[in-house]
């Protein structure tokens, strides 16, 4: 789309990042405080991944992206992390969001990035440009006290208490998480020194009157680490006593009586009354260990949103839960390399366990199997979206009795698509 007369996208260097954070702030209502910008600013590849709209000189729009490698089902993807979308409010309804959209998508085909992905402020916006809900997360409110069920083996761990300290936790944090999250999809990893630093930095004005930031790490026997939980508490006294509430930032564990032992520990501080952690996988180990789930407070909010920028790239990045033969018939109105009947088989032969099956997209004149937007494809991608469900909605058709249901289990996966961290 081009712009209205007067407007020309320009990227931004950092030497005009006073400016781009000028727009951020009036767009967002906010402003960053000196003391955050210096202990932690935005992870930004200024230049080439930052992009402003100028009218008369003037910066009025900004957009950016992150170069990440996504975990998709079976294996990885070149990512563009959408972020810092935002329009001046005085510039609104004249295209410019559009246009920045299409930019993003140029230079992400351009840098050989499969697919983009971003977390959606406002969800209305970005499914008109073929962004798909592809992961979904649990924000779980747990009382002090509530019981797990028991773990072989947690009881040879111990937990450790420290307030963060970022030139000792930054590491320890990284490998754990990546070692964690390894094999979930959308589970992306903090791959830049400033991703890292800022993860585990703590200014003050983002503990929003509680303490600063604390680290609970689980160790074995012989010292090494198996887990951690960034956190803080926040005082609060009532009439019958204390009634600390205490907010999980980010919690990994290797294994099982790790996500015991860290969660028993968590339950167990003095002074709280509630524990609340987020960006949880819905099928954190945490759902499964409660004795009584009733006593949380689950809910449920939309996580990474996922668009195919390349489709047989990204297509044939995945791995398949089970054997596929099926062509998808796709409408794709911003990209349309995307759009057409493309067939999705995947390879003869059985997989190693738990590797899945490797397939391969091409174009085909063949009847369409199923016909869907690109909005849908994208949403069943990390395998958190079924076919099935969506064609029960009416978002996909299915013109070959049980395409549907085939589909949807090859898309599918084992462990639900979630990132753990907002960027």
């Amino acid at each position: 789309m081009s712009l209205p007369e007067g407007y020309r996208i320009v990227v931004v260097p950092q030497s005009r990042a006073p400016e781009f954070h000028d727009i951020d702030s009036l767009v967002w209502a906010s402003v960053p405080s000196p003391e955050v910008l210096a202990q932690a600013p935005p992870a930004f590849d200024w230049g080439e991944r930052t992009v402003a709209i100028e009218h008369d000189d003037e910066m009025v729009a900004m957009h950016a992206s992150f170069a990440f490698v996504a975990p998709v089902p079976g294996g990885t993807v070149p990512c563009s992390g959408l972020t810092a979308v935002g329009v001046r409010p005085d510039h609104r309804r004249r295209g410019l969001l559009t246009a920045m959209i299409a930019t993003h998508f140029e230079r992400s085909l351009a840098r050989g990035e499969a697919i983009s992905a971003l977390y959606a402020a406002e969800e209305a916006i970005y499914g008109r440009y073929g962004y798909g809900r592809a992961a979904d997360q649990l924000t779980l409110s747990v009382p002090r006290g509530a019981k797990l069920r028991p773990v072989a083996g947690s009881d040879e761990l111990t937990v450790r208490f420290a307030t963060v300290v970022p030139e000792v936790h930054r590491d320890l944090v990284d490998a754990l998480h990546r070692a964690a999250g390894a094999g979930r999809p959308g589970w992306i990893t903090r791959d830049s020194a400033q991703e890292r630093a800022n993860h585990v930095a703590d200014p003050p004005p983002w503990r929003e009157g509680g303490e600063a930031l604390r680290i609970a790490t689980v160790h074995a026997p012989d010292g090494s680490p198996r887990g951690y939980a960034l956190l803080r508490r926040k005082e609060k006294w009532a009439h019958n006593g204390p009634e600390y509430s205490v907010t999980v930032k980010e919690i990994a564990a290797l294994d099982a009586p790790a996500a015991y032992r860290l969660w028993s520990f968590l339950l167990d501080l003095d002074l709280t009354a509630s524990v609340t952690a987020t960006r949880l996988a819905v099928d954190d180990p945490v759902t499964q260990l409660l004795v009584e789930p009733r006593a949380a407070t689950p809910e449920i909010s939309d996580n990474l949103w996922v668009r195919l920028l390349d489709l047989p790239a990204a297509l044939t990045a995945r791995r398949y839960a089970a054997p596929l033969d099926v062509v998808l018939d796709v409408t794709d109105g911003r990209l349309p390399a995307n759009a057409g009947r493309w067939r999705l088989v995947t390879a003869s032969g059985t997989p190693a366990l738990g590797e899945g099956w490797a397939a391969n997209a091409m174009r085909t004149d063949a009847p369409a199997d199923l016909t869907l937007d690109v909005r849908e494809l994208s949403a069943a991608y990390l395998g958190g979206r079924s076919f099935v469900g969506q064609a029960t909605a009416g978002l996909v058709t299915e013109q070959r009795c049980g395409a549907a249901a085939a589909a949807a289990t090859a898309f599918g996966w084992p462990l639900a698509p979630v990132c753990s961290w907002g960027f």
